[in-house]
C-alpha cells in the first residue's frame, strides 16, 4: 500500500513555536515560511537548528499557513521519516479494505472511526463467525539502535486507550488489537519506551496479558511515496527482567 507525496521543496528547520507549527527556510530561496506539523511528539531527534526538512506547499486559501511538513531525516542512519501521524491510518485502512494484511486475514474491514460510549476506536473489524475486533493505530517515528519506541513523548491518551482495550477483551464483547506503524525503514523491532512513559509501557504489557494482540509494521519511505512494510517482531519485557525474547506476540 503507497501513498505518494506529491512535489516537495527541501527546507532548514529554524523553530517550533508550538506542537503544530514550524518555522524553517525553503533550501531553493531562503525565504523562512510557518509549516504546519501534523505530529504532536517531541521529534527531538529530528527537529533540530538546521536539520533537513521536506515540506508541500498548498494553495487551499482558508489555511493558517501554505506548508505542511512531510518528512524529516535521522542525522545518523540519513534514513528518511514521515512526519504525518494521520498517513498510517490511510496506509492500514487501504490494507484492510484489500485484505493484505496477514495479521488481520480473517477480519474483513466493517468501519473506520468506530465510536462506542465515549471512546472512538480507529477501526472496526468483523468475521464470518459473526465476531468484532477493535482495532487501534498509532504513529511511531523514533527509532534506536534499530528498535521503533513509542511513545516519545507521554501520552495519557495512549494508555488509556490500551487499557480500555483490555477492559473489553476481558468482558468478551469485542477482540482487540494495537498495531504500531514506524513510519521509516530503519526498524528491526518494536518495544514500548519505557524510559520515557513507563506507565504506557506498563500499560501495555498489562493489555497483553489480558488478550490484546499486539503487532507492529515498519515503512518505506522516499522522497516520493510511503509504503507500508513488513510486520516487526514485538519486544514487550521490561528492561532488566529475564529475557524471555523477543517475537511476535502471536
Amino acid at each position: 500500500m503507497a501513498i505518494p507525496f506529491g512535489t516537495l521543496h527541501k527546507a532548514a528547520f529554524l523553530g517550533r513555536p508550538n506542537r503544530f507549527l514550524l518555522r524553517c527556510a525553503l533550501e531553493e530561496s531562503g525565504e523562512e515560511v510557518e509549516v504546519h506539523l501534523a505530529d504532536p511528539g517531541r521529534l527531538r531527534e529530528l527537529l533540530f537548528p538546521g536539520a533537513p526538512v521536506w515540506l508541500r506547499r498548498s494553495d487551499n486559501p482558508r489555511r493558517r499557513t501554505q506548508w505542511s511538513a512531510v518528512l524529516g531525516q535521522d542525522p545518523h542512519t540519513k534514513n528518511l521519516v514521515s512526519l504525518q501521524s494521520v498517513l498510517v491510518n490511510d496506509l492500514v485502512h487501504r490494507a484492510l479494505a484489500q485484505g493484505a494484511l496477514d495479521e488481520f486475514g480473517q477480519w474483513p474491514l466493517l468501519r473506520s472511526e468506530y465510536t462506542r460510549a465515549s471512546s472512538r476506536w480507529d477501526f472496526l473489524l468483523g468475521s464470518p463467525q459473526g465476531k468484532q475486533l477493535l482495532l487501534e493505530v498509532k504513529s511511531v517515528t523514533l527509532v534506536e539502535d534499530q528498535v521503533a519506541l513509542f511513545p516519545d513523548a507521554v501520552t495519557a491518551r495512549g494508555r488509556r486507550h490500551v487499557l480500555e482495550l483490555a477492559s473489553l477483551q476481558q468482558l468478551g464483547e469485542f477482540e482487540t488489537a494495537v498495531l504500531f506503524v514506524a513510519q521509516r525503514s530503519d526498524a528491526l523491532r518494536f518495544a514500548p519506551q519505557e524510559a520515557i512513559d513507563p506507565a504506557f509501557s506498563e500499560a501495555l504489557r498489562f493489555a497483553f496479558n489480558q488478550g490484546v494482540k499486539v503487532y507492529a509494521r515498519s515503512c518505506q519511505v522516499s522522497l516520493e511515496k510511503i509504503v507500508l512494510g513488513h510486520p516487526l517482531p514485538v519486544c514487550l519485557t521490561k528492561e532488566g527482567e529475564y529475557d524471555t525474547g523477543c517475537v511476535s506476540p502471536d
